[in-house]
């Protein structure tokens, strides 16, 4: 097989699925990692045809598929427990971030594979106690620990989500605005996905072993990704809160009665201390060129989802 081999976890996730595009744009050969209960049909309707099947909670299945010859150049990891999949599946799910990677970088380690591309969250080193956030920084340790070779893409906050409601809004004049006021750096999915495909595949070893913080230019309030939307579009449209206020009087209340809010609760509050934002651009800029600004990253959002 002369394509490079990269193994995809996380691959059946929006993200993931964006991860393997990028890849099999740029000639590799993908191998997703995927669960028993995963839905395999974009996958295979991208033609991916070689899949291995493992469990971030089965260390065993993991040494397993990491071994598979011919031994993939690279891993790319987007997978996590803290996801609306992983809620409906059985067992501790909050264990993929913690154990769970643990096992995927020792099983990497011990397979003699190159590289592992970690997709991180910006600032995680300065959110303790914030349900996986943290543990993506715990995760960036390890691999250093066991001296495996990695990259750490930092991503900001997500302009697209998993179920993404923002077309239907923006087609209404409406950009739904989850923090008012509050400055993130901002991240496409797509964007992302082709800087891990250049990380798994182009980026010097030299370049290894460092994390990256990963976002637009500057950071953005959701007043100003409205904005760039009215220009992108030539219509107007306004950001407007997604909750009200008294959500979030509400929400600590509720919290001690569900244990899924009490860590919706932990990552809402860091996020509106304005933790989001990057401090370091220069290494992204410096492995994947100049940083997008807002309205070049809602301009290709748009184009993707047919808005403009």
């Amino acid at each position: 097989m002369d394509n490079p081999i990269v193994t995809v976890v996380g691959a059946t996730g929006t993200l993931g699925g964006h991860i393997v595009e990028a890849l099999l744009e740029r000639g590799a050969h993908v191998r997703a990692m995927v669960r028993a209960t995963s839905d395999r049909t974009r996958l295979e309707a991208l033609g991916v045809t070689d899949f291995v099947v493992a469990d971030l909670n089965d260390p065993a299945s993991l040494h397993r598929i990491m071994a598979v010859e011919p031994v993939a150049t690279a891993v790319v990891a987007s997978a996590a427990g803290f996801t609306g999949h992983s809620a409906l599946t059985k067992g501790d799910n909050s264990r993929a971030d913690t154990d769970g990677y643990r096992s995927l970088v020792d099983a990497t380690r011990s397979a003699g594979v190159p590289r592992f591309i970690l997709i991180s969250i910006l600032e995680c080193d300065k959110a303790p106690g914030v349900p996986h956030f943290y543990q993506k920084f715990e995760t960036e340790r390890y691999l250093t620990e066991k001296g495996q070779p990695y990259l750490a893409l930092r991503a900001g906050a997500f302009l697209d989500r998993a179920k993404d409601i923002v077309p239907d809004k923006v087609r209404n004049g409406v950009f739904p605005d989850i923090l008012p006021g509050v400055p993130m750096a901002l991240t496409y999915s797509r964007d992302l996905a082709r800087y891990a495909a250049q990380a798994a595949l182009d980026v010097p070893n030299s370049a290894l072993n460092k994390s990256v913080d990963i976002g637009s230019d500057v950071p953005a309030t959701g007043t100003m990704v409205a904005a760039a939307f009215t220009r992108v579009l030539g219509k107007p449209v306004i950001a407007k809160p997604v909750f009200p206020r008294i959500v979030f009087t509400m929400l600590p209340l509720v919290a001690r009665f569900v244990p899924r809010l009490r860590d919706n609760l932990s990552v809402l509050k860091w996020l509106r201390n304005g933790s989001y934002v990057s401090h370091d651009t220069q290494k992204q800029k410096q492995l994947f060129g100049d940083l997008p600004t807002i309205e070049e990253t809602v301009a290709r959002y748009c184009a993707d989802k047919g808005l403009s």
